[in-house]
């Protein structure tokens, strides 16, 4: 069935070499989907939606595609198959939304990356406060858009590129369809996802709503999450759409704490922590506009406003995971607990166009736009809290600090494919950032409250330029090269350090992106994409290991030095049944995504160290069995060692310093399909590997952080 979907597009894309011959006949309807992909993975097309992706790294999912725990969004499974994905699995211990990074750049939360849903931003502020604590249900998710580091033309300056996950359209031949699916699994997994949606003359409409709860694989580590999201649609004529979207999150999650390495040894579902929670409702309204004048022309406007908060009562990190929150028999009572609250608003438009044109004996493509944002951030902190145990965000006295953040950006930006040849292309582009900070607020230091008042502009250019040769139409050699820049973000505007020290002397991040490589499809039993890539990171922002005059040690966020990443990434997959025929309706399909990458610093007191959480291997290999009904997924993944800072210390006192060892983890996943109804089940971990991904100096910790060990899962899903 997996194999019918996939090829389905690829017809519809107009690559009848790829095609099935039998698959044809299931088609109802034909929609120009303005993407290749064989079993579910490929890339996108020059130009799609006005937005160009000529001469770039990028990658598509269709998630649908895939045996995978959509229950709880598991990452490695889902988006496993990008080349050198680094993932932060922390959904054990205190955020449900894993993190993910390429190119030996920093996992956590997703702060390397622009994280959009729908093609809008859902992290908070991308240059203030890049961290997605929201990511909708894969459930809910029809494909993942993936760009490299040359996204920043077009989306933003981010180093990591971008990463769009695409909610699924209405029904276009039915006035109502209904999906309700139901999965449990081990650790009191609960998982109910539901959605509706049709199209009835000039409207369409579509929403979900999923609730999940987990006990947990740690003690301490329950959750519950309530999602949902609904998008109305009205198309005044075949030239204008216009539409909303509301998109909730509603959380609250058990935090078990950070562990030292002698405690993970010995048991990783070990508790350090009973009294710490996490809470981060989440808000989205989007409004949007899209005209296309005439066949070459296309417009549109997107506005977006995020009204979110993350509040947390914990024991804080003094003293590290050793500190035990025990009673005090003095007091027969808990240490009051620390409380932290954070209020989000961000509005954000974007207006893009682009128009096709004949230039000598071609068609080129020009496209271009201006994003706006403005994002205004209030930080809570350092209250006194309660010594009770339950989610109470009461405190006593006044906040330790609290403190205003606001940014406003101005992009324009524009690209153009210049078609030099029938399979020759040069796209050229550009962008400009105008970006204004403010800082102000204050903080209790002992007796003293200091006060902060900032305030800064900056402007900077980012050039970009990226080749396309197509040998044959199914093949293509590509390269690029692009500029990227990372501003100091809203925790390192403060004047003073809340819990690593700050250096008062930072700088903004400045550096480029360049890829060089070969991808394509050779009719539906093989594909392909092979590439080299060069990063340079300028005045890296990091945490290194001091000790202070007392001998004690303690994590110091500064300008680390330079670096310097490179390294190789491949995808390749092999169907052997479709080789051997190419109209089987079965398939057994190889997949290996690959990529050795070397990080490391190239000036300052750590040149030659690895630039921490840098993994140097990154390996996924994976064998499907696909047929009509029944599909299977076995998935080995390989992640190499990395170090928590920049020191690369093995041991130490510090819990974000130390040796993050390599780890192997095997999934196991299928799925069974008869009529309207789908039975999935799968084991995740099936070796029940004991391994880490992150060590922390902060929240969820401090200290080390496990992963999930065995688990089990079965759902079954009907549609009406």
């Amino acid at each position: 069935m997996k194999g019918l979907i996939a090829t389905a597009l690829l017809i519809l894309s107009g690559l009848t070499g790829f095609a099935q011959q039998d698959s044809t006949r299931t088609l109802k309807h034909v929609t120009i989907t303005g993407y290749r992909t064989v079993n579910g993975v490929g890339h996108m097309m020059d130009v799609k939606e006005g937005i160009i992706y000529a001469g770039k790294k990028n990658e598509i999912i269709i998630t649908d595609s895939l045996d995978a725990n959509k229950a709880i969004n598991n990452t490695r499974q889902i988006l496993g198959r990008i080349p050198g994905l680094n993932i932060v699995e922390t959904e054990s211990s205190g955020f449900t939304a894993n993190g993910i990074a390429t190119r030996g750049l920093n996992p956590t939360q997703s702060i390397e990356m622009n994280t959009r849903q729908n093609g809008y931003n859902i992290s908070s502020d991308i240059y203030g406060y890049n961290e997605a604590y929201y990511l909708p249900p894969m459930e809910a998710v029809n494909r993942i858009e993936m760009v490299r580091g040359a996204a920043s033309l077009q989306f933003g300056s981010q180093f990591g590129g971008l990463v769009n996950y695409v909610i699924k359209n209405a029904p276009a031949d039915k006035p109502a369809e209904f999906n309700t699916s139901l999965t449990v699994g081990s650790y009191g997994l609960f998982n109910s996802f539901n959605s509706f949606g049709g199209t009835y003359k000039k409207w369409s409409y579509y929403g979900f709503l999923q609730y999940r709860n987990m006990q947990g694989y740690r003690a301490n580590s329950d959750q519950w999450q309530f999602s949902g999201f609904g998008k109305v649609q009205y198309a005044a004529s075949d030239k204008v759409k216009v539409g909303v979207e509301y998109s909730l999150l509603r959380n609250q999650v058990h935090m078990p704490g950070g562990l030292t390495d002698s405690m993970f040894q010995a048991n990783p579902k070990t508790s350090t922590r009973a009294r710490n929670w996490l809470k981060s409702p989440w808000n989205i309204v989007t409004a949007y506009l899209d005209y296309n004048p005439s066949e070459k022309t296309t417009i549109s406007l997107k506005s977006s406003y995020l009204f979110s908060n993350r509040s947390l009562v914990w024991r804080n990190e003094d003293g590290g995971p050793e500190a035990l929150d025990v009673i005090d028999p003095a007091t027969n009572a808990f240490v009051p607990r620390e409380v932290g609250t954070e209020d989000m608003h961000n509005t954000t438009t974007e207006f893009r166009i682009s128009h096709r044109y004949a230039l000598g004996n071609n068609e080129s493509v020009l496209a271009g736009g201006l994003h706006y944002s403005y994002a205004w951030f209030n930080r809570k902190g350092g209250g006194e809290g309660t010594t009770a145990s339950d989610f109470d965000l009461h405190i006593n006295g006044d906040w330790g600090y609290n403190l205003d953040f606001t940014t406003t950006n101005i992009a324009p930006f524009v690209e153009n494919i210049f078609k030099v040849a029938d399979n020759f292309t040069v796209t050229p582009g550009f962008r400009f950032e105008y970006l204004h900070s403010t800082a102000k607020g204050y903080k209790v230091n002992g007796l003293d409250k200091m006060v902060a008042n900032q305030s800064r502009n900056r402007y900077f250019p980012l050039f970009g330029l990226g080749l396309e040769y197509k040998p044959t139409h199914n093949t293509s050699l590509y390269g690029n090269i692009s500029q990227a820049y990372r501003p100091i973000d809203y925790s390192q505007l403060e004047p003073f350090g809340v819990t690593s020290k700050i250096d008062p002397n930072l700088k903004d991040a400045s550096g480029f992106n360049a890829d060089l490589g070969y991808r394509g499809t050779v009719k539906n039993f093989l594909n392909f994409d092979i590439s080299g890539f060069y990063l340079l990171y300028n005045n890296r922002i990091g945490v290194v290991l001091k000790t202070d005059n007392q001998g004690n040690q303690y994590s110091y966020r500064t300008n680390i030095a330079n670096s310097v990443h490179k390294g190789i990434e491949s995808y390749i997959e092999f169907n052997l049944l479709k080789y051997l025929n190419p109209v089987s309706k079965n398939g057994i399909s190889i997949f290996n995504s690959l990529a050795f990458i070397d990080a490391k610093y190239t000036s300052g007191e750590f040149n030659g160290k690895r630039v921490e959480a840098s993994a140097k291997t990154i390996n996924r290999l994976g064998i499907i069995y696909s047929s009509p009904r029944f599909s299977g997924t076995f998935q080995f993944n390989r992640t190499g060692d990395a170090y928590g800072d920049a020191s690369n210390v093995v041991r130490s006192s510090d819990p974000i310093a130390g040796y993050i060892p390599a780890y192997t983890v095997l999934d196991l996943s299928a799925t069974y399909k008869i009529c309207n109804y789908a039975i999935k089940a799968g084991i995740n971990n099936l070796a029940d590997k004991a391994y880490f991904t992150r060590r922390t100096d902060e929240y969820p910790g401090p200290g080390i952080i496990p992963a999930i060990g065995r688990s089990f899962y079965i759902g079954v899903a009907v549609k009406l």
